[in-house]
């Protein structure tokens, strides 16, 4: 697809905590790198102190590597280009905005914000474009002095070229910026801090980034991006290309709005927390923008790399379906080794998730049912309530399951299966024909017949295979259960 090596970024600020939008940027980056056989910079854009926090950047290296993505230079791995951290290179961006003033591709702006404002609002009245428009754009030393006099601080601008920006995106195709649209904007507060409208494609020039693939909100700064790298060129920074952008599309959520940090369900952490295995989410997000066949909706990560390119992503927004990234995430389970579903289910098997004391737990018993867990999960922490069962003194009470189980008749019924229990050999089969044959002598069918005991046995009307979950669970601890239910039920 290109001539140079590719090299991609990604390069979150730590704000806050990871969210879903931010997970498929860095998917569909890590993934191009990888089927192309290139290099993924993870970059960290700490510019914003105010903003900005060490939690959240620790956040940011514990998500990705709980998502299994691998990055070949930054945090960590270090590089040919370090650091890494935005925070760390303010020395280079201050002399790369020196060296733009000085060829003339910046200039200083004193404009106070009250005056700006009062110009978009006429502007806007007019019906003309609102952007900056260019009042301090060829001041003279003489009217820069009196400016400082007055006390002005001045911001840098970047000037702007006066004709249209033209380029192909990867995603949406060829698109072009008339003048107008793209005003001279700022690069450098008047404290000095760099703005993200510098440092990024400074970065970028410096680490020789072929291929830029983000989110399509920051479509709009692209060619003023465009118009920074041509003149970062011609005053040496960098390696004078300008890298191929591809805008992904928006990730929609509730009523039709594009899906927020703020939304809920937008947090990563709510994934983990819930039990999502990496390999399910990241094939959810992958389908958000992207398609590995038009009937295939479950795959490895591993398929994902040997058929990701950008040619195939989507420009139309992307709905965000809890549903679908629950189902796809039950298929992953079950996909799963079974020693792999054992170990992926410990968290929810100890404090402060599981309500057992921790010497009740029996791994043996555990990994006895663990098969026939793996195939009902949706999500790992699903788990807890599946096999509390085996590990509480008593079962959970669930009323509306009472309910729903003890009908009249119950008790009779309760009565004849302990009889036939009591009596059989201790494996699923024979207990399964006790039970059928407890509700053949009060003229049940087997799901009739069960329901008792199940509740009784567990606290709930639905759960693992009843019978193998009798034999592990044992004669004694099955019988009393009954008992309790029996006594339970004549009070």
């Amino acid at each position: 697809m290109a001539s140079a090596p590719v090299r991609v970024r990604f390069c979150p600020s730590p704000t806050g905590n990871p969210h879903v939008g931010l997970v498929r940027t860095a998917l569909f980056n890590w993934a191009f790198a990888r089927h192309h056989g290139g290099t993924l910079v993870f970059r960290i854009e700490d510019t914003d102190a105010a903003r900005d926090s060490e939690e959240s950047y620790e956040q940011l290296l514990g998500a990705m590597r709980w998502l299994g993505f691998d990055w070949d230079e930054g945090p960590e791995a270090g590089g040919p280009h370090e650091p890494y951290r935005q925070s760390q290179r303010m020395e280079i961006y201050a002399d790369v905005a020196r060296r733009l003033k000085e060829a003339g591709h910046a200039y200083e702006c004193y404009c106070t914000t009250e005056e700006l404002e009062q110009r978009r609002e006429a502007a806007r009245a007019a019906g003309k474009a609102s952007g900056y428009d260019g009042t301090c754009r060829e001041l003279t030393a003489e009217q820069a002095a009196a400016h400082r006099r007055e006390g002005r601080e001045p911001i840098v601008r970047f000037r702007m070229p006066d004709e249209p920006i033209t380029f192909t995106d990867l995603v949406r195709g060829e698109l072009t910026f008339a003048p107008e649209n793209v005003p001279d904007f700022g690069i450098v507060r008047a404290n000095g801090a760099p703005l993200y409208t510098l440092v990024n494609p400074v970065d970028d020039a410096l680490m020789e980034i072929t291929h830029v693939l983000r989110g399509e909100d920051l479509l709009s700064s692209t060619p003023r991006q465009i118009a920074l790298y041509r003149a970062l060129a011609g005053i040496g920074v960098g390696n004078g290309t300008t890298p191929a952008f591809g805008h992904l599309p928006y990730v929609m959520g509730e009523g039709n709005k594009k899906l927020s940090k703020r939304d809920p369900q937008a947090s990563l952490n709510l994934y983990r927390e819930r039990g999502f295995v990496p390999a399910g989410l990241l094939n959810y997000l992958s389908l958000l923008g992207w398609s590995l066949s038009a009937d295939r909706d479950v795959f490895s990560i591993d398929e994902m790399v040997a058929a990701f390119d950008i040619d195939g992503v989507n420009a139309n927004p992307a709905r965000f379906d809890l549903k679908k990234a629950e189902a796809i995430n039950a298929d992953h389970i079950r996909m799963m080794e079974v020693a792999d579903f054992v170990a992926a289910c410990e968290p929810w098997l100890q404090a402060p998730h599981a309500p057992w004391a921790p010497e009740a737990f029996d791994a043996k018993a555990f990994e006895e049912l663990a098969p026939l867990a793996q195939t009902r999960l949706t999500v790992l922490s699903d788990i807890t309530a599946n096999v509390d069962f085996l590990f509480l003194d008593e079962p959970v009470e669930d009323e509306a399951s009472w309910t729903k189980a003890m009908k009249p008749g119950a008790d009779a019924l309760l009565k004849t299966a302990r009889e036939k229990l009591a009596d059989a050999d201790w494996n699923a089969e024979a207990l399964k024909q006790a039970v059928i044959t407890a509700g053949e002598e009060h003229g049940l069918k087997l799901g009739k017949a069960q329901a008792p005991v199940r509740v009784a046995v567990t606290g709930r009307t639905v759960g693992l295979p009843l019978f193998e979950s009798l034999e592990v669970l044992g004669r004694e601890r099955t019988l009393a259960r009954v008992d309790a239910a029996l006594a339970k039920l004549a009070a």
